[in-house]
């Protein structure tokens, strides 16, 4: 069986934690697409962990946890991570990297950090992670997949002409030094010691998996609302953050796709620039923020302020449906337990008429929210795993959500922790 993990907003909606609680029962984890430049923490037994690149089924010693070609793979941060979780006490991850996934490079952060520079108040707000610039070169064909790092000759080639392009742009563009192709190919060579052991086929394996009816959940970063195509671009990332797209960044065939989590917080919260319809201000906004996730709203890799805002659900049904949703998680409702009321944004007024439907950029930058007022419960559900010991109130936000978004709600988690959940 292949199931998805997937956001369905601007990310950060403790897709990890999911990921983490499910990867108990599953065989292989997969992380599909995005780099290192989100986070996914996770709490279990073994403490707290942001993890960026390793999927979230590493705290689990049973898990194969495999790096799908999707991914811009930082080799250098992959193995931090490694090293960090296994200090903690964590057995040492079962680790798979695709052969075919390519290498996020020393000179996309430059490019990226370059860039966000140069746009100055026009800026994409982005983690300077290199992200853009490694999918621009993957999709202009000028990117280094793994398997290079094992043809010398053709590596030293494909440099050359990687950095004949690059030092055009940071140099008479940027204005910064040039690359050197020879520097680059020693840190390659030493990159490929580093990983030797964990390249494989990927494809081959999974294949071979879900014939012998093994479980496989993959993995996705960030949310529907950050992919280029049906998020709020230009403000997105540049993969494809829908299920869809998890086939191919995994190497499994549609067919084979049968479950679909989507996973969405009891209020809203977004890291970046980019529409939010519904976000909060000032002291109202502080006291959420505050309040939020296990150690207030701040990005797992950046550690800046999340914007937060009220349960947009124009915003997560669209996100639920280009997702192909089939059980939607709703993670933080401990943390609305200090609200004497509850907002939804129920609808966006937009040149004077009210949709519920969401809409493309340029009208999204109009858009007005239309709220409902639900009473809150006042009272702390922290760590509470069963549904009838939920206050009515909680229970009833819970099930106009549903109500709103269309779709089942299926888990609620009260808590950071992996066990903090309820099932329904």
């Amino acid at each position: 069986m292949v199931k998805a993990i997937v956001g369905a907003n601007w990310g950060d909606e403790g897709k990890g934690k999911v990921t983490d609680l499910l990867s108990e029962t599953s065989d292989i984890v997969v992380r599909f697409q995005g780099g290192a430049n989100a986070g996914h923490t996770i709490i279990n037994d073994y403490g707290k962990f942001a993890l960026h690149l390793i999927p979230s089924g590493a705290c689990n010693p049973g898990t194969m946890n495999i790096i799908g070609s999707g991914v811009a793979l930082d080799i250098p941060e992959l193995m931090e991570e490694v090293k960090a979780i296994t200090a903690a006490g964590v057995p040492a991850p079962k680790l798979m990297i695709s052969d075919r996934v390519q290498l996020l490079m020393p000179y996309h952060i430059l490019q990226d950090t370059y860039e966000e520079e140069r746009l100055a108040g026009n800026a994409f707000g982005s983690t300077k992670s290199g992200i853009a610039p490694f999918y621009s070169d993957k999709y202009a064909k000028n990117g280094i997949q793994i398997n290079e790092l094992f043809d010398e000759d053709s590596l030293k080639a494909h440099l050359q002409n990687i950095c004949t392009l690059k030092n055009a742009l940071f140099v008479h563009l940027y204005h910064k030094d040039p690359l050197d192709p020879d520097v680059l190919f020693a840190q390659l060579m030493e990159w490929r010691e580093m990983i030797r052991p964990y390249v494989g086929n990927v494809h081959q394996y999974l294949k071979e998996a879900v014939a012998a009816g093994k479980t496989v959940l993959l993995e996705g970063q960030l949310g529907s609302l950050k992919d280029p195509d049906y998020g709020i671009y230009p403000m997105t990332t540049s993969s494809h953050t829908l299920a869809g797209f998890g086939c191919v960044g995994a190497g499994i065939a549609p067919k084979d796709l049968s479950q679909v989590y989507v996973v969405t917080k009891a209020y809203s919260s977004a890291v970046g620039a980019g529409e939010f319809v519904s976000e909060l201000f000032g002291s109202e906004a502080e006291e959420l923020r505050r309040r939020g996730g296990d150690a207030g709203e701040y990005g797992a890799k950046t550690g800046r302020p999340r914007r937060v805002g009220w349960f947009d659900a124009v915003a997560t049904r669209y996100g639920c449906e280009v997702q192909g949703a089939t059980d939607v998680v709703l993670t933080c409702l401990d943390v609305m337990g200090y609200l004497d009321e509850i907002k939804v944004c129920v609808g966006y007024e937009i040149d004077g008429e009210v949709t519920r439907d969401f809409p493309v950029t340029p009208l999204l930058k109009k858009a007005k929210p239309v709220y409902a007022t639900l009473p809150g419960w006042k009272t702390d559900v922290r760590g509470i795993t069963s549904w009838d010991a939920l206050p009515a109130e909680a229970k009833g936000y819970v099930e106009y959500l549903q109500n709103e978004i269309g779709c089942p709600i299926t888990m609620v988690s009260t808590g950071p922790k992996r066990h903090e959940i309820i099932m329904r």
